[in-house]
Protein backbone atom coordinates (compact mmCIF):
# COMPACT_ATOMS: atom_id res chain seq x y z
CA UNK A 1 0.00 0.00 0.00
CA UNK A 2 2.71 2.30 0.76
CA UNK A 3 4.55 1.81 -2.27
CA UNK A 4 1.45 2.59 -4.20
CA UNK A 5 1.29 5.56 -2.70
CA UNK A 6 4.47 6.61 -3.03
CA UNK A 7 4.50 6.19 -6.94
CA UNK A 8 0.69 7.62 -6.99
CA UNK A 9 2.63 10.63 -5.10
CA UNK A 10 5.71 10.55 -8.11
CA UNK A 11 2.98 10.98 -10.20
CA UNK A 12 1.26 13.69 -9.27
CA UNK A 13 4.39 15.57 -8.72
CA UNK A 14 5.21 14.49 -12.58
CA UNK A 15 2.13 16.12 -13.40
CA UNK A 16 2.82 18.87 -11.74
CA UNK A 17 6.36 19.36 -13.19
CA UNK A 18 4.67 19.06 -16.38
CA UNK A 19 2.32 21.66 -16.18
CA UNK A 20 5.39 24.08 -14.58
CA UNK A 21 7.36 23.46 -17.26
CA UNK A 22 4.59 23.66 -19.96
CA UNK A 23 4.21 27.39 -18.65
CA UNK A 24 7.94 28.75 -18.22
CA UNK A 25 8.60 27.25 -21.57
CA UNK A 26 5.30 28.90 -23.68
CA UNK A 27 6.55 32.45 -22.45
CA UNK A 28 10.08 31.68 -23.05
CA UNK A 29 9.79 29.95 -26.36
CA UNK A 30 11.36 32.34 -29.28
CA UNK A 31 8.99 32.65 -31.96
CA UNK A 32 11.62 33.07 -35.04
CA UNK A 33 12.75 29.28 -33.81
CA UNK A 34 9.22 28.09 -33.83
CA UNK A 35 8.61 29.59 -37.46
CA UNK A 36 11.73 28.17 -38.61
CA UNK A 37 10.96 24.33 -37.53
CA UNK A 38 7.37 24.69 -38.73
CA UNK A 39 9.02 26.11 -42.05
CA UNK A 40 11.36 22.73 -41.76
CA UNK A 41 8.25 20.52 -41.44
CA UNK A 42 7.73 20.32 -37.89
CA UNK A 43 4.21 19.65 -37.17
CA UNK A 44 4.28 20.33 -33.40
CA UNK A 45 5.99 23.55 -34.14
CA UNK A 46 3.20 24.59 -36.85
CA UNK A 47 0.42 23.47 -34.08
CA UNK A 48 2.15 25.75 -31.06
CA UNK A 49 2.76 28.65 -33.30
CA UNK A 50 -0.95 29.94 -33.57
CA UNK A 51 -1.19 29.68 -29.62
CA UNK A 52 2.39 31.87 -29.09
CA UNK A 53 1.40 34.35 -31.63
CA UNK A 54 -2.38 34.77 -30.36
CA UNK A 55 -2.35 36.55 -26.93
CA UNK A 56 -5.78 35.39 -26.50
CA UNK A 57 -4.59 31.61 -27.48
CA UNK A 58 -1.66 32.33 -24.78
CA UNK A 59 -3.84 33.17 -21.80
CA UNK A 60 -5.47 30.31 -22.13
CA UNK A 61 -2.81 27.92 -22.70
CA UNK A 62 -1.31 29.85 -19.31
CA UNK A 63 -4.85 29.34 -18.02
CA UNK A 64 -4.90 25.77 -18.64
CA UNK A 65 -1.27 25.37 -16.98
CA UNK A 66 -2.05 27.35 -13.74
CA UNK A 67 -5.83 25.30 -13.26
CA UNK A 68 -3.63 22.00 -13.92
CA UNK A 69 -0.59 22.89 -10.97
CA UNK A 70 -3.53 23.95 -8.75
CA UNK A 71 -5.23 20.85 -9.09
CA UNK A 72 -2.26 18.56 -9.06
CA UNK A 73 -1.16 20.19 -5.65
CA UNK A 74 -4.34 20.11 -4.20
CA UNK A 75 -4.70 16.09 -5.18
CA UNK A 76 -1.49 15.49 -4.49
CA UNK A 77 -1.92 17.26 -0.50
CA UNK A 78 -4.86 15.24 0.07
CA UNK A 79 -3.82 12.08 -1.08
CA UNK A 80 -0.69 12.46 0.59
CA UNK A 81 -2.09 13.43 3.96
CA UNK A 82 -4.81 10.63 3.47
CA UNK A 83 -2.51 7.67 2.68
CA UNK A 84 1.06 8.71 4.58
CA UNK A 85 0.13 10.25 6.96
CA UNK A 86 -2.49 7.51 8.18
CA UNK A 87 0.13 5.14 7.57
CA UNK A 88 2.98 7.33 9.63
CA UNK A 89 0.65 8.07 12.97
CA UNK A 90 0.89 4.75 14.44
CA UNK A 91 4.45 4.14 14.26
CA UNK A 92 5.28 7.36 15.63
CA UNK A 93 2.73 6.11 18.41
CA UNK A 94 4.68 3.31 18.93
CA UNK A 95 8.31 4.02 18.56
CA UNK A 96 7.84 7.91 20.30
CA UNK A 97 4.74 6.85 23.08
CA UNK A 98 2.63 9.75 21.78
CA UNK A 99 -1.01 10.12 22.40
CA UNK A 100 -2.66 9.37 19.62
CA UNK A 101 -3.72 12.56 18.52
CA UNK A 102 -0.30 14.29 19.00
CA UNK A 103 1.18 11.19 17.03
CA UNK A 104 -1.60 11.91 14.04
CA UNK A 105 -0.70 15.81 14.15
CA UNK A 106 2.98 15.33 14.14
CA UNK A 107 2.66 12.48 11.29
CA UNK A 108 0.62 15.26 9.09
CA UNK A 109 3.67 18.31 9.70
CA UNK A 110 6.33 15.68 8.73
CA UNK A 111 4.25 14.43 5.38
CA UNK A 112 3.03 18.07 4.69
CA UNK A 113 7.15 19.46 5.08
CA UNK A 114 8.13 16.33 3.18
CA UNK A 115 6.08 17.00 0.89
CA UNK A 116 6.76 20.42 0.42
CA UNK A 117 10.35 20.22 -0.46
CA UNK A 118 9.49 17.74 -2.55
CA UNK A 119 7.02 19.72 -4.50
CA UNK A 120 9.37 22.99 -4.66
CA UNK A 121 12.44 21.01 -5.81
CA UNK A 122 11.34 18.75 -8.57
CA UNK A 123 7.81 20.04 -9.21
CA UNK A 124 9.39 23.90 -9.14
CA UNK A 125 12.62 24.72 -9.66
CA UNK A 126 13.83 21.64 -11.78
CA UNK A 127 11.37 22.08 -14.36
CA UNK A 128 11.26 25.63 -14.42
CA UNK A 129 14.98 25.93 -14.70
CA UNK A 130 15.02 23.10 -17.72
CA UNK A 131 12.17 25.49 -19.49
CA UNK A 132 14.06 28.28 -19.85
CA UNK A 133 17.26 26.50 -20.62
CA UNK A 134 15.67 24.60 -23.39
CA UNK A 135 11.92 26.47 -24.15
CA UNK A 136 11.62 25.11 -27.44
CA UNK A 137 12.32 21.66 -26.96
CA UNK A 138 10.51 21.63 -23.50
CA UNK A 139 7.37 23.28 -25.14
CA UNK A 140 6.97 20.89 -28.21
CA UNK A 141 7.31 17.94 -25.62
CA UNK A 142 4.27 19.32 -23.92
CA UNK A 143 2.22 20.34 -26.17
CA UNK A 144 0.18 17.47 -26.60
CA UNK A 145 -0.72 17.02 -22.86
CA UNK A 146 -1.51 20.59 -22.25
CA UNK A 147 -3.89 20.72 -25.77
CA UNK A 148 -5.34 17.79 -24.11
CA UNK A 149 -5.54 19.54 -20.58
CA UNK A 150 -7.43 22.95 -22.69
CA UNK A 151 -9.87 20.71 -23.73
CA UNK A 152 -10.59 19.24 -20.48
CA UNK A 153 -10.38 22.95 -18.72
CA UNK A 154 -12.38 24.39 -21.03
CA UNK A 155 -15.22 25.79 -19.37
CA UNK A 156 -13.40 26.34 -16.50
CA UNK A 157 -10.69 28.75 -18.63
CA UNK A 158 -13.57 30.41 -19.44
CA UNK A 159 -15.14 31.37 -16.31
CA UNK A 160 -11.84 32.42 -15.07
CA UNK A 161 -9.93 34.46 -17.01
CA UNK A 162 -13.40 36.11 -17.34
CA UNK A 163 -13.51 36.61 -13.37
CA UNK A 164 -9.95 38.15 -13.76
CA UNK A 165 -10.83 40.42 -16.40
CA UNK A 166 -13.38 41.51 -14.33
CA UNK A 167 -11.62 41.70 -11.09
CA UNK A 168 -8.92 43.55 -13.36
CA UNK A 169 -11.21 46.59 -14.32
CA UNK A 170 -12.93 46.87 -10.93
CA UNK A 171 -8.82 47.69 -9.85
CA UNK A 172 -8.60 49.95 -12.73
CA UNK A 173 -5.43 47.89 -13.67
CA UNK A 174 -4.76 46.43 -17.17
CA UNK A 175 -4.75 43.51 -19.01
CA UNK A 176 -1.55 42.53 -20.12
CA UNK A 177 -0.90 39.10 -22.44
CA UNK A 178 1.33 36.77 -21.15
CA UNK A 179 4.78 37.34 -22.27
CA UNK A 180 8.20 36.68 -21.56
CA UNK A 181 9.82 40.59 -20.51
CA UNK A 182 13.18 40.82 -19.36
CA UNK A 183 14.46 43.57 -16.94
CA UNK A 184 17.86 45.13 -18.11
CA UNK A 185 19.79 43.05 -15.91
CA UNK A 186 18.04 39.96 -17.18
CA UNK A 187 19.34 41.25 -20.53
CA UNK A 188 22.82 42.18 -19.08
CA UNK A 189 23.10 38.96 -18.66
CA UNK A 190 21.83 37.01 -21.90
CA UNK A 191 24.12 39.29 -23.77
CA UNK A 192 26.93 37.87 -21.05
CA UNK A 193 26.10 34.17 -21.80
CA UNK A 194 25.82 34.78 -25.50
CA UNK A 195 29.35 36.21 -24.94
CA UNK A 196 30.67 33.50 -23.38
CA UNK A 197 29.11 30.97 -25.80
CA UNK A 198 31.10 32.89 -29.07
CA UNK A 199 27.96 34.14 -30.46
CA UNK A 200 29.07 37.48 -29.74
CA UNK A 201 32.20 39.34 -30.00
CA UNK A 202 33.72 41.54 -27.27
CA UNK A 203 33.42 44.74 -29.05
CA UNK A 204 29.92 44.09 -29.55
CA UNK A 205 29.35 42.61 -25.95
CA UNK A 206 30.49 46.66 -24.67
CA UNK A 207 28.37 48.15 -27.11
CA UNK A 208 25.20 46.13 -26.28
CA UNK A 209 26.12 46.80 -22.31
CA UNK A 210 26.57 50.74 -23.24
CA UNK A 211 23.05 50.29 -24.57
CA UNK A 212 21.57 49.52 -21.91
CA UNK A 213 23.56 51.67 -19.59
CA UNK A 214 22.64 54.76 -21.27
CA UNK A 215 19.89 55.33 -18.82
CA UNK A 216 22.69 55.64 -15.96
CA UNK A 217 24.54 57.95 -17.49
CA UNK A 218 24.60 61.87 -16.42
CA UNK A 219 25.42 64.78 -18.37
CA UNK A 220 28.17 65.58 -16.44
CA UNK A 221 29.62 62.29 -17.06
CA UNK A 222 29.52 62.86 -20.41
CA UNK A 223 30.15 66.35 -21.33
CA UNK A 224 33.05 68.01 -22.08
CA UNK A 225 34.46 69.83 -18.98
CA UNK A 226 34.41 73.49 -18.77
CA UNK A 227 37.96 74.12 -18.71
CA UNK A 228 38.31 72.46 -22.05
CA UNK A 229 35.44 74.49 -23.47
CA UNK A 230 36.96 76.64 -26.25
CA UNK A 231 34.49 80.23 -26.65
CA UNK A 232 34.76 83.63 -27.40
CA UNK A 233 32.98 86.71 -26.55
CA UNK A 234 30.42 88.04 -28.23
CA UNK A 235 31.90 91.78 -28.03
CA UNK A 236 34.54 89.93 -30.18
CA UNK A 237 34.99 91.71 -34.00
CA UNK A 238 33.89 89.34 -36.94
CA UNK A 239 37.35 89.64 -38.33
CA UNK A 240 39.07 88.63 -35.14
CA UNK A 241 36.14 85.73 -35.11
CA UNK A 242 37.75 85.13 -38.60
CA UNK A 243 41.19 84.80 -37.65
CA UNK A 244 39.90 82.83 -33.99
CA UNK A 245 37.89 79.96 -36.01
CA UNK A 246 40.38 79.90 -38.71
CA UNK A 247 42.68 78.40 -36.35
CA UNK A 248 40.29 76.16 -34.43
CA UNK A 249 39.16 72.74 -35.53
CA UNK A 250 36.15 73.20 -34.18
CA UNK A 251 32.71 73.86 -36.16
CA UNK A 252 30.51 75.00 -33.39
CA UNK A 253 31.93 77.45 -31.08
CA UNK A 254 29.83 78.71 -27.99
CA UNK A 255 29.47 82.69 -27.61
CA UNK A 256 29.68 84.35 -24.07
CA UNK A 257 28.64 87.31 -22.58
CA UNK A 258 31.14 89.30 -20.21
CA UNK A 259 31.84 85.49 -19.00
CA UNK A 260 31.56 81.53 -19.61
CA UNK A 261 28.43 81.45 -16.72
CA UNK A 262 25.95 83.42 -19.55
CA UNK A 263 26.72 81.67 -22.37
CA UNK A 264 23.97 83.41 -24.92
CA UNK A 265 24.35 80.96 -28.35
CA UNK A 266 26.74 79.15 -30.72
CA UNK A 267 28.40 80.29 -34.00
CA UNK A 268 28.82 77.83 -36.69
CA UNK A 269 31.21 78.12 -38.97
CA UNK A 270 29.16 78.13 -41.71
CA UNK A 271 27.26 80.70 -40.87
CA UNK A 272 30.76 83.05 -40.56
CA UNK A 273 31.72 81.48 -43.85
CA UNK A 274 28.33 82.53 -45.64
CA UNK A 275 28.61 86.57 -43.91
CA UNK A 276 32.44 86.34 -44.81
CA UNK A 277 31.56 85.57 -48.88
CA UNK A 278 28.55 87.90 -48.77
CA UNK A 279 30.52 90.60 -47.33
CA UNK A 280 27.26 92.18 -45.60
CA UNK A 281 28.93 95.31 -43.59
CA UNK A 282 27.84 96.37 -40.51
CA UNK A 283 27.52 92.71 -39.16
CA UNK A 284 27.75 91.57 -35.60
CA UNK A 285 28.72 88.42 -34.09
CA UNK A 286 25.50 88.72 -32.04
CA UNK A 287 23.77 88.77 -35.49
CA UNK A 288 24.98 85.36 -36.21
CA UNK A 289 24.48 83.76 -33.34
CA UNK A 290 21.84 80.55 -32.98
CA UNK A 291 20.70 79.56 -29.56
CA UNK A 292 21.42 76.81 -27.58
CA UNK A 293 19.59 74.32 -25.44
CA UNK A 294 20.64 73.71 -21.70
CA UNK A 295 19.99 70.72 -19.78
CA UNK A 296 20.98 70.21 -16.32
CA UNK A 297 24.50 67.98 -15.41
CA UNK A 298 22.26 65.31 -13.76
CA UNK A 299 19.77 64.68 -16.79
CA UNK A 300 20.60 61.05 -17.72
CA UNK A 301 21.81 60.28 -21.16
CA UNK A 302 19.04 59.43 -23.03
CA UNK A 303 17.34 62.07 -21.92
CA UNK A 304 19.59 63.93 -23.63
CA UNK A 305 19.43 62.71 -27.01
CA UNK A 306 15.62 62.80 -26.94
CA UNK A 307 15.96 66.83 -26.22
CA UNK A 308 18.80 66.91 -28.79
CA UNK A 309 17.03 64.84 -31.74
CA UNK A 310 13.65 67.13 -30.50
CA UNK A 311 15.22 70.45 -30.80
CA UNK A 312 17.30 69.50 -33.88
CA UNK A 313 20.41 70.31 -32.02
CA UNK A 314 23.91 69.10 -32.39
CA UNK A 315 24.84 70.59 -28.95
CA UNK A 316 23.82 71.63 -25.29
CA UNK A 317 25.00 72.99 -22.79
CA UNK A 318 25.92 71.85 -19.65
CA UNK A 319 24.08 73.71 -16.19
CA UNK A 320 25.09 72.97 -12.88
CA UNK A 321 23.03 73.44 -9.54
CA UNK A 322 23.63 76.96 -8.98
CA UNK A 323 23.08 78.01 -13.28
CA UNK A 324 26.40 78.45 -13.95
CA UNK A 325 28.23 76.47 -17.06
CA UNK A 326 29.50 73.16 -15.87
CA UNK A 327 30.66 71.88 -19.76
CA UNK A 328 29.26 71.26 -22.85
CA UNK A 329 27.49 68.37 -24.72
CA UNK A 330 27.81 67.35 -28.04
CA UNK A 331 25.33 64.53 -30.40
CA UNK A 332 28.72 62.97 -30.55
CA UNK A 333 29.78 62.79 -26.67
CA UNK A 334 26.22 60.96 -26.66
CA UNK A 335 26.82 58.30 -29.51
CA UNK A 336 30.59 57.78 -27.89
CA UNK A 337 28.60 56.34 -25.05
CA UNK A 338 26.96 54.06 -27.32
CA UNK A 339 29.60 53.13 -29.87
CA UNK A 340 32.98 53.81 -27.81
CA UNK A 341 35.45 56.67 -29.09
CA UNK A 342 34.65 57.93 -32.65
CA UNK A 343 36.17 61.54 -32.62
CA UNK A 344 35.15 64.52 -32.87
CA UNK A 345 36.03 68.24 -32.85
CA UNK A 346 37.00 68.29 -28.75
CA UNK A 347 38.37 64.74 -28.77
CA UNK A 348 40.67 64.76 -31.98
CA UNK A 349 43.87 63.48 -31.10
CA UNK A 350 42.90 61.74 -27.77
CA UNK A 351 44.92 58.71 -26.61
CA UNK A 352 44.25 55.84 -27.52
CA UNK A 353 43.29 52.44 -25.37
CA UNK A 354 46.41 49.71 -26.28
CA UNK A 355 47.61 46.59 -24.31
CA UNK A 356 51.57 47.15 -24.16
CA UNK A 357 53.96 44.25 -24.68
CA UNK A 358 54.68 43.40 -21.40
CA UNK A 359 50.53 42.89 -20.88
CA UNK A 360 49.75 46.16 -18.82
CA UNK A 361 47.22 48.32 -20.51
CA UNK A 362 47.35 51.73 -21.24
CA UNK A 363 44.17 53.78 -20.64
CA UNK A 364 43.48 57.72 -21.46
CA UNK A 365 42.34 59.76 -17.98
CA UNK A 366 39.18 60.61 -20.07
CA UNK A 367 37.89 57.20 -20.20
CA UNK A 368 34.49 56.10 -18.84
CA UNK A 369 34.74 54.02 -15.34
CA UNK A 370 31.85 52.31 -16.68
CA UNK A 371 34.30 51.37 -20.10
CA UNK A 372 37.28 51.03 -18.09
CA UNK A 373 35.74 48.53 -15.65
CA UNK A 374 34.21 46.60 -18.94
CA UNK A 375 37.37 46.19 -20.23
CA UNK A 376 39.53 45.24 -17.59
CA UNK A 377 36.66 42.48 -16.55
CA UNK A 378 36.27 44.49 -12.84
CA UNK A 379 33.77 46.82 -10.84
CA UNK A 380 34.67 49.51 -8.79
CA UNK A 381 32.67 51.16 -6.26
CA UNK A 382 33.57 55.11 -6.85
CA UNK A 383 31.68 58.43 -7.38
CA UNK A 384 34.23 59.61 -10.89
CA UNK A 385 32.97 59.58 -13.95
CA UNK A 386 36.45 59.17 -15.65
CA UNK A 387 39.85 56.96 -14.63
CA UNK A 388 41.89 60.13 -14.06
CA UNK A 389 39.45 60.80 -11.57
CA UNK A 390 39.04 57.82 -10.11
CA UNK A 391 42.83 57.68 -9.52
CA UNK A 392 42.81 61.34 -7.98
CA UNK A 393 40.14 59.88 -5.85
CA UNK A 394 41.94 57.01 -4.74
CA UNK A 395 45.24 58.78 -3.90
CA UNK A 396 43.64 61.89 -2.25
CA UNK A 397 45.61 64.67 -4.01
CA UNK A 398 46.50 66.01 -7.27
CA UNK A 399 48.65 63.02 -8.70
CA UNK A 400 51.74 63.70 -9.76
CA UNK A 401 53.57 61.75 -12.94
CA UNK A 402 54.72 57.97 -11.85
CA UNK A 403 52.69 57.59 -8.83
CA UNK A 404 51.15 54.17 -7.87
CA UNK A 405 47.94 53.09 -6.45
CA UNK A 406 46.20 50.00 -6.01
CA UNK A 407 42.27 50.14 -6.52
CA UNK A 408 40.46 46.68 -6.93
CA UNK A 409 42.33 44.14 -8.53
CA UNK A 410 44.58 46.90 -10.51
CA UNK A 411 47.50 48.84 -9.57
CA UNK A 412 47.49 52.11 -11.72
CA UNK A 413 50.41 53.82 -12.22
CA UNK A 414 49.71 57.89 -12.99
CA UNK A 415 52.08 57.99 -16.81
CA UNK A 416 51.40 61.51 -17.69
CA UNK A 417 49.83 64.75 -15.81
CA UNK A 418 48.27 67.57 -17.71
CA UNK A 419 46.60 70.83 -15.91
CA UNK A 420 46.76 68.40 -13.15
CA UNK A 421 44.96 65.74 -14.13
CA UNK A 422 45.74 62.24 -15.01
CA UNK A 423 45.88 62.50 -19.19
CA UNK A 424 46.95 58.76 -19.20
CA UNK A 425 47.53 55.95 -16.43
CA UNK A 426 48.81 52.44 -16.88
CA UNK A 427 46.53 49.44 -15.25
CA UNK A 428 48.21 46.47 -14.19
CA UNK A 429 46.34 43.35 -12.50
CA UNK A 430 47.59 42.47 -9.23
CA UNK A 431 44.66 39.78 -8.33
CA UNK A 432 45.49 37.00 -10.60
CA UNK A 433 41.86 35.85 -11.83
CA UNK A 434 42.70 31.88 -10.78
CA UNK A 435 42.94 33.30 -6.88
CA UNK A 436 39.54 34.75 -7.72
CA UNK A 437 38.08 32.23 -8.41
CA UNK A 438 39.30 29.66 -5.42
CA UNK A 439 37.34 32.57 -3.46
Amino acid sequence: MVLAAILVIAALLLVNALYVAAEFAAVSVRRSRLHQLAEDGNSFAAWLLPIVESPAALDRYIAACQIGITISSLVLGAYAQATLAVWLAPYLEALGGLQEVVAQSTSTIVVLLVLTVAQVVFAELVPKSLALQYPTQTALYTLVPMVASQWVYRPFIKWLNGSGLLILRLLGARHQAHRHIHSPDEIELLIAESRDGGLLEPDEHRRLQRALRLNLRQGRQLMVPRKRISAISIDTPLNEVVSVVAQSPYSRVPVYRESLDNVVGILRTKDLVRWFVEGRPGATLAALIRPIPSVHESVTADRILKDLRERRSHQALVVDEFGGTAGLLTLADVLTELLGHVGDEFRSGQLATETLTDGRIRLPGEVGVGDAAMLLETTWETDASSVGGLVTEALGHIPAEGETVVIGDYEFQVERVRDRIPQSVVARRVVPVASENRR
